[in-house]
């Protein structure tokens, strides 16, 4: 959905590039020369970067029976103990149902399994865009759910505990590329520059920063739907061009409308925004394409972002 080209006065052959398959998507590390003694060299955090978020995916996959994440959804106990990766996802997961006023619902995994994501569809060719678009219901903004159980979970850091009411099953995907840019961002301070790509989602900065050129596929046609220059900050992308899948009553996707628990077909397409932070900038995203035309402008106008309708038409926000 999103792409990155390098650019300015640096070429790529100054950086460090790390590329490796993760969260069902392509992970793109861009790292510049130490610019403070003692730092390890690029190749040396890049590494670092790569166990530290293959670490993320063990213990937050939903898909893994194995992961913590998993653990912790099986747990009949109202308040199990949890690492501080799952604490810090949990955490993220709620800003961005408390930022997005519930439209960003993490509890949502029974309704995502009963559409069909059950499994990751990673690997898996996408449903045709086109057809899951001409048979889609009619287009409706999703809205929150009421009393939704998200808001009666918390994360308690002095015990390590999470409590939620019980059988509530947290889901931590929507949130999980933006958090790991953020926490590889946060280990590359003190390097004259870097790009974190975690499937789209993206930290551009450093101590030197270079302008760079994002550019923002086109989900119904072959070319680009717009591109802009960053030297500092986050770009996310949300839709449903890569994760579409036919089912028996139709077409079906992962954002779902949590008044309804169904996938979302709000006459928005696709979605990008810029924000300070990649979390940020990913919950902006699924907010402009949940809440629909008729909201993109009040979310992305802030901080820029552009939206691609149902009919092809792109729609620039101060990009």
């Amino acid at each position: 959905m999103g792409g990155l080209k390098t650019s300015g006065t640096a070429e790529i052959g100054d950086e460090h590039e790390r590329r490796f398959e993760l969260f069902g998507s392509q992970i793109r590390l861009l790292i510049g020369k130490p610019v403070r003694d003692g730092l390890p060299t690029p190749a040396a955090i890049a590494i670092q970067i790569e166990g530290l978020m293959r670490a993320m995916q063990r213990s937050l996959s939903r898909f893994d029976p194995q992961s913590e994440l998993c653990a912790l959804n099986a747990d009949p106990a109202e308040s199990p103990s949890v690492s501080s990766m799952l604490a810090t996802a949990v955490e993220a997961a709620l800003w961005a149902a408390q930022r997005s006023d519930g439209l960003i619902d993490p509890v949502l995994v029974d309704e995502l399994e009963q559409a069909g994501y059950e499994t990751s569809k990673a690997g898996e060719p996408p449903a045709p865009i086109g057809l899951a678009l001409a048979s889609a219901p009619p287009r409706r903004p999703a809205r929150p759910r009421e009393d939704a159980a998200w808001r009666r979970i918390s994360v308690d850091r002095d015990r390590g505990a999470v409590t939620r009411p019980p059988g509530t099953r947290i889901d931590t995907g929507g949130t999980g590329k933006g958090l790991a840019a953020d926490l590889a961002t946060a280990r590359l301070d003190g390097y004259a520059t870097h790009v974190v790509d975690a499937g789209g989602d993206l930290r551009i900065g450093g101590d030197e920063p270079l302008p760079r050129e994002v550019r923002i596929e086109h989900p119904l046609r072959d070319e680009l739907a717009h591109s802009f220059f960053v030297d500092e900050g986050a770009v996310a992308t949300s839709g449903v061009k890569t994760r579409l899948w036919r089912t028996e009553a139709g077409f079906a996707h992962h954002l779902l409308d949590p008044s309804t628990g169904q996938p979302a077909w709000t006459g928005v397409v696709q979605a990008t925004a810029r924000g300070n932070t990649a979390l940020e900038a990913e919950t902006l995203a699924k907010m402009a394409f949940l809440g629909g035309p008729g909201e993109a402008e009040e979310i992305l106008g802030p901080l820029g972002g552009l939206v691609v309708h149902d009919d092809g038409s792109v729609r620039l926000f101060a990009t």
